[in-house]
């Protein structure tokens, strides 16, 4: 009997070990916490870090961060991403900034087999994007929103002016996708690139054209460019943008070029104006309060509110995988559950997803939002 009861007390102190250290699940966030899209990348960790704070672990695990930065160059965001699958060994990608270090990110997750979570509106078409998710809402979704207002201002004819990117190319083709069943003609399509510290002579092209409106495509600090020049200008007919406007940074620079300013959002923005009935102005509170409570702040930006959701959603599919994380089969495992998420309710939408649809996000996922005196206000 004795001899009987060491081998039980051996067997009991083995099992605890193993519980005790049991896999951490590991997280490899890579944004642009430097360059021309820190006003972005930023907002990404800062929101990650919160959610975390408020969910440490996950179906009983830790959770384990690792942040790299990818400098805003999507050569280094791919490069990242590698390192942090193969040697750091993470379960998730979380990343990036912009959308061609995004697309850089979900090449090397399809290579590795490694789910991608993209905060980050990001199109891959085929078995190439069979890895990825995208919790940001699609360009096309957003855009027809905007145009939709247009329409109901009178707008006939609009100028674009974007990024000369894969972002640029996403905005724009989403622009004439709807613009033209909406009655509403494209005068010009001007580009730059994120780097360049003047746009004067495409505006001149633009404001010659004499169109009603303007739209940009374009996203953080750099997207205030082509609003500065308009306001140069003396351009009075409306202005519009895309839901990669929606910082801090932006609006500074942008100042009084950016009043009346009109962009696509997630309920997130105006949570305090949404109706109590909305389950979406619950997870958004609780979002304020976590990043308040983690960044010292009240949040300003619309960013921060992706990388919590996309924590979210990973917590909802990681608590459905009854396995060990820290290996393929796992990975495996999680990249399924999370690709049919069903009803999972964040700070931007209602998130469903389907095997060929990566996109989780639907009508319950807009609001139109406003340019107030340095303010977001809800258009009705």
């Amino acid at each position: 009997m004795p001899k009987l009861n060491q081998i039980l007390l051996a067997a009991a102190l083995v099992a605890g070990m193993s519980s005790a250290l049991a896999a951490d699940l590991k997280i490899g966030l890579v944004s642009s916490l430097s360059g021309p899209v820190a006003a972005l990348g930023i907002p990404y960790e800062k929101g990650i870090r919160a959610a975390i704070a408020e969910h440490p672990t996950i179906g009983g695990r830790k959770v384990e961060l690792i942040v790299l930065d990818d400098a805003s160059d999507p050569t280094t965001a791919g490069r990242n991403a590698r390192k942090l699958v193969v040697d750091d060994k993470v379960d998730v990608l979380i990343g990036t900034s912009g959308v061609p270090g995004a697309m850089a990110i979900a090449a090397v997750a399809n290579e590795l087999n490694t789910p991608l979570i993209s905060p980050t509106p990001v199109v891959i078409p085929g078995p190439e994007g069979a890895w990825t998710v995208t919790v940001s809402q699609p360009f096309p979704l957003m855009v027809a929103a905007v145009v939709d207002r247009m329409k109901k201002q009178g707008v006939k004819t609009v100028a674009f002016i974007g990024f000369s990117d894969a972002l640029g190319d996403l905005a724009y083709d989403s622009l004439v996708k709807s613009a033209e069943p909406a009655g509403i003609k494209i005068v010009a399509n001007e580009r730059y690139a994120r780097s360049d510290s003047s746009v004067a002579g495409q505006v001149l092209k633009i404001v010659a054209q004499k169109p009603d409106a303007v739209f940009a495509g374009n996203s953080g600090t750099p997207g205030a460019l082509p609003y500065l020049a308009l306001a140069e200008r003396g351009y009075k007919g409306q202005i519009y943008g895309t839901h990669g406007l929606i910082n801090a940074d932006f609006v500074r620079v942008g100042g009084a070029s950016i009043e009346g300013l009109q962009v696509p959002s997630g309920p997130v923005l105006v949570a305090d104006q949404l109706p109590d009935a909305n389950p979406i102005k619950k997870v958004s509170m609780a979002f304020r309060a976590a990043y308040q409570k983690t960044n010292g702040v009240v949040p300003t930006d619309a960013f921060s509110s992706y990388t919590y959701d996309a924590y979210l959603l990973l917590a909802d599919a990681a608590s459905r995988v009854k396995m060990e994380p820290g290996t393929p089969q796992y990975r495996t495992a999680l990249r399924d559950a999370i690709v049919n998420t069903k009803e999972l309710v964040g700070t931007h939408g209602v998130y469903n997803f389907k095997p060929d649809n990566r996109y989780g996000s639907d009508q319950r996922a807009v609001v139109i939002v406003r340019m107030e005196k340095g303010q977001w206000k809800l258009v009705p």
